[in-house]
């Protein structure tokens, strides 16, 4: 695969992302983070069996959902552990 093609590949997932995600400090519940994981997820496999290529904004992206799931379960894990002691 020729850098061309590669940047390419990036130009397009970073639209794809940007039409069918939500920005990860946008989510407001642990549902709506594993949903756009998983579904992160499924494109980042398709990516790797159909271009043995994965663009690395797929990754940051990635990063950037589990910083924000893991955010969310501290703040629940605060809320809830916070009202027994």
């Amino acid at each position: 695969m020729t850098d061309y093609e590669k940047q390419r590949l990036e130009m397009d997932f970073q639209k794809f992302a940007h039409r069918h995600f939500e920005s990860p400090s946008n989510c407001r519940n642990l549902a709506q983070i594993r949903f756009y994981v998983s579904e992160l997820c499924a494109k980042i496999h398709e990516y790797e069996h159909t271009y043995e290529f994965v663009p690395a904004h797929a990754y940051a992206l990635l990063a950037q959902y589990n910083h924000a799931q893991n955010r969310l379960i501290l703040v629940d894990f605060k809320t809830t552990y916070s009202a027994v002691a």
